[in-house]
């Protein structure tokens, strides 16, 4: 391979702003797998966000992307799951697989689609320094004709309708707004873009912890709600702490702190059978690999107030964070039906 931009690059990243602001231009936020595809000729590599490759996983994707691709581009883009009228990120997920006779299945039971967003180099050129307008309008005009599983991700000037995009397209299991300046060149790894992702609270009941890597301190608060059975589901965990006071979390919480997890209500959490019918803590994670993914139990009897942005089917899509605790609030009261539910929004009106 040999391109004016060489692989690994680390995508261009947002900042979080509270409100879209005026004047740039502006995509739906995906939900999905950041990637960057390099191809030159009949060879193709598709980088993640850390620059580690992806291109074995999406076999039906890598066909695709060199069939409508230019011969020698670089596309910045998203990896992203269509199931039924919406994304689904947890399928998305379950891609990432060692066995190749498993990446295969899946290529063909849950096809991938890409995203593509921006335009880093076209033939000889490297677009890096180019103005955000100038690779946008290239970026149209390669990708005219399009056909899925490749898209051209909607953009708009119009910051009415980017606020349109912002209230409606979180039905369809997007993230969000991304607001461009028009004249930002490319700039890898740093925040230069703005992202504006929706605020709401939640009340949940605290029921374990994960130990910090440094050593015994509060690394992150398990959350819990319950469902309709009444049953405490692991939603989500809420981390981000300053060092100080995670040492002050492992005192605050020692009355509640449980020797092991018999009586517990996620005392079945190695047990795969259970995780397959629950949302537990500890399940295996294809991205954490040999991971210590073992918690501290505790008596669930406090209840904390989190912010988040949204939710991928019955849990956090994101780390929550700390707004206060609720001495007021019963752990039995903390359930799912607090909970906003966005209007569906059917994703084929967004990727027409």
């Amino acid at each position: 391979m040999d391109l004016p931009v060489m692989p690994p690059v680390k995508p261009m990243l947002a900042k979080s702003v509270k409100a879209i602001p005026p004047g740039m231009l502006y995509e739906a936020k995906w939900d999905g797998f950041r990637a960057i595809v390099h191809r030159d000729g009949p060879e193709t590599v598709i980088g993640s966000r850390t620059g580690k490759p992806l291109t074995r996983y999406f076999p039906e994707l890598v066909a695709e992307l060199e069939r409508q691709l230019p011969q020698r581009c670089v596309v910045d883009g998203e990896i992203v799951l269509v199931r039924g009228d919406r994304l689904d990120f947890d399928a998305l997920t379950e891609r990432i697989h060692p066995a190749a006779s498993r990446v295969k299945l899946l290529s063909e039971r849950t096809p991938a689609s890409f995203v593509a967003f921006d335009l880093l180099a076209l033939g000889d050129r490297s677009l890096l320094a180019a103005p955000q307008r100038e690779r946008r309008a290239e970026l149209e005009q390669v990708l005219t004709g399009a056909e899925p599983p490749l898209h051209l991700a909607p953009a708009t000037l119009d910051q009415a309708e980017a606020q349109q995009w912002f209230e409606q397209y979180e039905g369809a299991g997007l993230d969000g707004v991304v607001a461009k300046p028009l004249d930002l060149p490319y700039a890898p790894d740093q925040r230069q873009m703005f992202k504006i992702k929706h605020e709401r609270t939640a009340d949940c009941v605290v029921a374990g912890y994960r130990e910090h890597k440094s050593g015994p301190v509060v690394g992150s608060l398990l959350l819990g709600l319950h469902d309709a059975e009444g049953r405490l589901q692991h939603v989500g965990v809420c981390a981000s702490f300053p060092m100080k006071r995670r040492a002050e979390l492992v005192e605050e919480l020692a009355p509640l702190r449980m020797e092991t997890a018999d009586g517990h209500p996620w005392a079945a959490w190695q047990n795969e059978d259970a995780q397959a019918s629950s949302r537990l803590p500890g399940a295996t994670s294809r991205w954490t690999g040999t991971k210590d993914l073992s918690w501290v139990p505790l008596r669930p009897e406090r209840v904390i107030e989190v912010g988040y942005d949204h939710m991928q089917g019955d849990r956090f899509r994101h780390t929550t964070q700390f707004k206060r605790w609720r001495p007021d609030r019963s752990p039995e009261s903390c359930d799912y039906t607090q909970l906003d539910e966005p209007v569906r929004y059917d994703l084929s009106a967004i990727l027409r």
